[in-house]
């Protein structure tokens, strides 16, 4: 099992910048692919960024491409989402995601473990 702990979402006004982190709770968290996806209410948990296990494939959502950074540290079991420039359609809560096959997967199906979410809101 991998546990996993998001922190860092916040109120902020459009056009700021946010860092989220997720905290992986085991030292296997090297072999996982990790991702951050993102949800409102009434809408289906979208992807948003995915990073293989080694750092070497990222991927991203075409709404956050060029605007947000996914970064990890397998010595320190963390991983990180820089969001620039937000939008208000930015808002929802953020859930960090593992998935056993180490890779950068897109879909919410690729993923085998969640983190509780970290809320983001970003005002116009």
């Amino acid at each position: 099992q991998v546990q996993l702990a998001e922190s860092g979402g916040g109120l902020v006004q459009a056009g700021d910048s946010l860092r989220l982190s997720c905290g992986a709770s085991r030292r296997l968290f090297s072999n996982n692919g990790m991702g951050w996806f993102r949800q409102v209410p009434g809408k289906d948990r979208e992807f948003v960024a995915g990073i293989s296990w080694n750092g070497g494939i990222t991927n991203y959502s075409d709404s956050v491409k060029g605007r947000f950074t996914i970064s990890r540290d397998n010595g320190r079991n963390m991983v990180w989402l820089q969001m620039e420039n937000l939008k208000p359609e930015d808002t929802g809560v953020y859930y960090c995601a593992a998935n056993r096959r180490a890779t950068a997967s897109t879909t919410v199906s690729g993923y085998q473990y969640w983190g509780q979410g970290t809320q983001v809101t970003v005002n116009s």
